[in-house]
C-alpha cells in the first residue's frame, strides 16, 4: 500500500473540526477494551485533545504493534488536556453482565475527566445515561477519530500493562501473551486447569473445558 493510501486509512479530526467549528472546545473521544475477553476487566478511557494536538502515528490500537502503542500512550496523555482510564472488574461483569459493565466503564471515564466534555465521540454505541444530544457513536470509530483513536490506545496499554502483571498470579493461562482473550493455548489451559476468579463466569466459558 502506498503511503499516501495508508495516510487516507488512519483516523482524522474531521468529526472534531465541524465541532470545534460549531463552538465546542473540549471534544472527548471514548473507547474500552476487553470486552470480549475470557478474562480480566473491562477498561474504557476518555480523551480530550487540544485542537492543536499533531500526529501522523495516532491510529486504532488494535493497528499498531505494542512498542508504539506504548510511545503514542506517553504523547497523548502528556499533550491531552485531560484523559481518564476506568477500569471495572471481573467481579462486577460478573453481577452484571459484560454489556452494563462497559456502559459503567464508559460512564465512570467519562465523570472522572478534569475538564467536562462539551461532547462526547464513542466508538459504535451511545453511552447510556449520558444525554444523546452530546454524543455521536461512530462505527470503527476509533479508525476515524482522532481522539477516540486515542482513547484505545491510552486503554489498551493500561490493560494489557495490567494483565502481565496479574500473569505472575495465574502463570497457567499465559495472560503476560494472550491478555486474557481467548487464544488456543488460553481455552487449552481452561480444559486443563479449570475456571480462576479471574475469569468471566457470566461468559459461557464452560464449554472450553467439557
Amino acid at each position: 500500500m502506498s503511503n499516501w493510501k495508508q495516510e487516507m486509512n488512519k483516523p482524522t479530526f474531521k468529526e472534531e473540526q465541524f465541532l470545534w467549528q460549531q463552538g465546542l472546545q473540549h471534544i472527548a473521544g471514548v473507547d474500552e477494551v476487553g470486552r470480549g475477553c475470557f478474562a480480566g476487566p473491562v477498561v474504557a478511557a476518555a480523551v480530550i485533545l487540544p485542537q492543536s494536538f499533531t500526529s501522523t502515528e495516532v491510529n486504532d490500537s488494535k493497528k499498531l504493534s505494542a512498542q508504539k502503542r506504548e510511545e503514542l500512550s506517553e504523547i497523548i496523555k502528556q499533550n491531552a488536556l485531560a484523559y481518564s482510564i476506568a477500569e471495572i472488574s471481573v467481579a462486577v461483569i460478573n453481577e452484571v453482565g459484560i454489556g452494563k459493565a462497559t456502559q459503567q466503564a464508559f460512564v465512570n471515564a467519562i465523570g472522572n475527566l478534569k475538564i467536562k466534555p462539551d461532547h462526547i465521540l464513542i466508538d459504535a454505541f451511545y453511552i447510556e445515561n449520558l444525554s444523546r444530544h452530546n454524543q455521536k457513536p461512530i462505527v470503527h470509530g476509533d479508525g476515524l477519530s482522532i481522539s477516540i483513536a486515542a482513547a484505545s490506545i491510552i486503554a489498551k496499554v493500561y490493560r494489557d500493562e495490567l494483565m502481565q502483571k496479574l500473569h505472575e498470579q495465574y502463570t497457567h493461562y499465559d495472560f503476560f501473551t494472550n491478555k486474557g482473550y481467548g487464544t488456543k493455548k488460553h481455552r487449552e489451559a481452561i480444559r486443563q486447569f479449570g475456571l480462576s476468579d479471574l475469569h468471566r463466569t457470566s461468559f459461557n466459558l464452560t464449554k472450553f473445558i467439557l
